[in-house]
């Protein structure tokens, strides 16, 4: 019996035309399982399943909106109407925005709360949401994983980052509370994860990490030196921890938040 083995599984992914989102795509498409590609852009998603399918898998992207329930709704139709069940959710959806944000020449009381909210709404909430509307499904068919994607800036304040710190910690707490909801009301057999990547460059950070020449910024070097293994993430290394959260190999594992973050969480800085 191969404990890893998730070929024919259904994985739906929201978030999965960005940078770490395709990578997990494909690393989950070439291990045997069928992707549903969730996204507002449908140009965008097509992009990503031709890429896809041009190298054999068995993937299709659906436009919707992780903040409407109904959207979504819609969604899981279209989805039970392919393929009858789905047994993986990733919730890869998430990002931040300048208002929420501080920059180095302003402090907390210049905090827009329309930006704060929006953060919030976005990586807490598009977390909510989808894990309620597929995971409603996973409870009737009685098994399921949903893996949310958090960061390291909950356990410590990583400065500037004030709105996604906060909606990120909440999303942990979610996915807890989740986990034991799904556990003890549903089947042993659906589990409720986490991942927190480290640092890892994608295009919503890369002018924060990087200068146009290559070099870090200041900011980047900061990460770095606080970094154990002396390095940003390459994307790909994600794949075995969100692998191993998929399959039966993790059969036992819930309500738990992985770091995959080079010792980021485990080094003082002294």
């Amino acid at each position: 019996m191969n404990l890893f083995n998730i070929k024919n599984k259904v994985a739906v992914i929201t978030g999965g035309t960005g940078v770490l989102g395709t990578s997990i795509a494909e690393h989950l498409a070439a291990s045997g399982a069928k992707i549903i590609i969730l996204g507002r852009n449908q140009e965008t998603i097509d992009i990503s399943i031709t890429n896809l399918k041009e190298k054999g898998y068995d993937a299709f992207g659906i436009a919707a909106n992780i903040l409407d329930k109904k959207s979504l709704e819609t969604a899981r139709e279209k989805i039970i109407a392919q393929y009858g069940r789905i047994d993986i959710l990733l919730n890869a959806a998430g990002g931040n925005m300048p208002g929420a944000t501080i920059s180095v020449d302003q402090t907390i009381f210049d905090l827009s709360m329309d930006a704060f909210q929006t953060v919030t709404d976005l990586n807490l909430n598009g977390t909510v949401l989808p894990s309620i509307v597929f995971g409603e499904l996973m409870a009737k068919q009685k098994e399921g994983v949903i893996i949310n994607f958090s960061s390291m800036t909950v356990d410590r304040a990583v400065t500037r980052v004030v709105g996604y710190s906060a909606s990120k910690a909440a999303m942990e707490n979610f996915t807890r509370w989740m986990a034991v909801e799904m556990a003890t009301k549903f089947s042993d057999r659906i589990r409720v994860n986490a991942i927190a990547p480290g640092f890892f460059i994608g295009n919503q950070n890369r002018k924060l990490l990087t200068n146009e020449d290559g070099s870090y910024t200041s900011r980047g070097n900061s990460i770095i030196n606080n970094t154990p293994m002396k390095r940003f993430g390459e994307a790909n290394e994600l794949s075995g921890a969100i692998h191993f959260l998929c399959s039966d190999a993790s059969q036992f594992v819930t309500g738990i938040v992985l770091a995959v973050d080079g010792g980021f969480s485990a080094f003082s800085g002294v």
